[in-house]
């Protein structure tokens, strides 16, 4: 690679992490959402478009939150706004779930992941675009078999989309009575649960050259991972002091619609329109 090709894909990549990091902080729903669709664009234009492509985005995205979701449930566990309850009896059928994930995402080809991020990632964005804090599907998280059906769904789905616990578990639990302050800080606990096995995974499955940039480990791009931490850190703290001072309602109607946007580039791609 080009000095100055390696410069501009370092910056690039340097500024998707800022975004994905105020993002992240002032909606609650993730930086992985604009990761995935980021390293799919920065990844193919430097040529790298095998048919693992969409692996090393979903796995280079799910490293990130291991971090991320860490400082952010340390942060939150300050102030007393994690529900420890929720995270301890979800956790082994999302991890289960997580690992599900690699299996089925190393068995399909890049544009099939492609077209489920999409699919998903519609949802989510008509969630954000039309959901409300009255909506409650009950009083209290799911228990018994259908939370031994759920947890596992989540980590899976999750894995498929390269996220945290922001974009499909701060609705589950909203829809549920817990209060958004306390979903957002839960949530974060679900990232972690989703990123460590998941990603642990991650790094045995074999990813071919036309796919992979270079220092890949497993399906891992270790250089974007530590370039992108190094920005979400940083940015993160912003984007939940943006979300004090702004109008959240319309923040995340209007990410909804660039979602939209992003998943609907997404499909057209996928099927090579």
């Amino acid at each position: 690679m080009e000095p100055m090709t390696l410069i501009i894909t370092a910056l690039l990549i340097l500024a998707l992490g800022a975004v994905a990091g105020v993002l992240a902080g002032m909606l609650g729903v993730g930086g992985g959402i604009v990761l995935v669709p980021g390293f799919v664009y920065i990844f193919t234009s430097l040529g790298y478009d095998g048919p693992m492509l969409m692996q090393v985005c979903l796995a280079t995205s799910l490293a990130t939150i291991i971090v991320t979701s860490a400082r952010s449930v340390m942060a939150h566990h300050k102030r007393g706004a994690v529900e420890w309850g929720i995270l301890r009896g979800w956790a082994a059928g999302i991890a289960l779930g997580a690992v599900l994930g690699v299996a089925v995402a190393a068995w399909l080809k890049s544009d099939v992941l492609q077209l489920i991020f999409a699919g998903l990632a519609f949802c989510v964005a008509l969630y954000l675009i039309f959901g409300r804090t009255r909506w409650q599907l009950g009083t209290e998280m799911p228990r018994g078999v259908l939370r031994m059906i759920i947890a596992p769904v989540i980590g899976l789905l999750s894995v498929l989309m390269g996220i945290g616990g922001g974009s499909l578990g701060v609705p589950l639990m909203s829809l549920h009575g817990v209060p958004m302050h306390r979903a957002v800080a839960t949530a974060a606990g679900f990232g972690a649960l989703i990123a460590v096995p998941s990603v642990l995974a991650f790094l045995f499955v074999p990813v071919d050259a036309s796919s992979a940039p270079p220092w890949t480990v497993g399906a891992v791009n270790v250089p974007t991972f530590l370039i992108v931490i190094s920005m979400t850190l940083i940015t993160a703290p912003y984007g939940a002091t943006l979300a004090h001072r702004l109008d959240a309602k319309r923040l995340r109607r209007a990410f909804g619609f660039f979602l939209i946007f992003v998943s609907l580039n997404m499909m057209r791609k996928a099927v090579g329109w």
